[in-house]
């Protein structure tokens, strides 16, 4: 597909992040593949995942298109969602349709700002599709400006500036679709079908659900929350 056809696949439709860290009980390449074939049996209309490895699993199930990241941590940077060019790099050589990248106003590492990151990326894959995860209108704004295809509500919420905004951040996503030329993808807090309806219907091109459908452990926990101080 073309990036108008990945567009148009992807469009008023239900993305499914399917993603489990070291440190949770899912972390599997093999188990996200399920989850990617359970979530495309469903109905959904993409995935998103994380890791070269995830992605590889993912794709010998699955034939939708694949929103890719690969997480990774420096020390001198909180941003970690396909932080660098290597990160790029791999990701465009497994063959991923949208390259998702932290789009946030922090510095990355080694001090390097997004809009020289950007340029370098950009020079380099010209034809693909990148996504930015926001967290704020400025910083929607400036990655369409930088040449961002997508900009997404991913990191509302988990920025200093932005901690303690309610999620879905349906107020962010109305305003993007309002003032910014390009897809919007809503993503982000989204628990229930009725939040995914609301969502869709501010004028997103499409909308990630992740943790209410693909780790249990904090379904679990958002459950369990409710039995404390239950009288049996």
């Amino acid at each position: 597909m073309n990036n108008d056809e990945i567009l148009k696949s992807i469009k008023g439709g239900l993305i499914v992040s399917c993603q489990a860290l070291p440190d949770e009980p899912l972390h599997s390449s093999y188990i996200m593949s399920r989850m990617a074939y359970a979530a495309a049996e469903g109905g959904a209309k993409g995935i998103r995942a994380n890791t070269v490895e995830d992605i590889t699993e993912i794709k010998r199930v699955v034939s939708l298109p694949i929103i890719g990241i690969i997480k990774k941590v420096f020390d001198d940077s909180d941003v970690y969602i396909t932080p660098t060019l290597n990160e790029v790099d791999a990701l465009c050589e497994c063959g991923v349709e949208i390259i998702a990248v932290d789009a946030t106003n922090r510095k990355r590492p080694g001090g390097e700002s997004l809009a020289d990151f950007f340029k370098k990326v950009r020079e380099k894959y010209p034809h693909q599709l990148f996504m930015a995860d926001t967290s704020c209108f400025e910083e929607g704004k400036t990655a369409r400006e930088l040449g961002f295809d997508i900009v997404g509500t991913t990191m509302s919420g988990y920025t200093e500036y932005t901690r303690g905004r309610s999620l879905p951040d349906f107020e962010l996503m109305e305003r993007y679709v309002t003032e910014l030329d390009c897809p919007v993808i809503a993503e982000g807090g989204i628990w229930t079908p009725e939040q995914l309806k609301t969502a869709l219907n501010t004028g997103v091109h499409c909308a990630v659900v992740g943790t209410a459908i693909t780790r249990p452990r904090e379904i679990t926990r958002k459950f369990a929350k409710e039995t404390e101080g239950s009288i049996l």
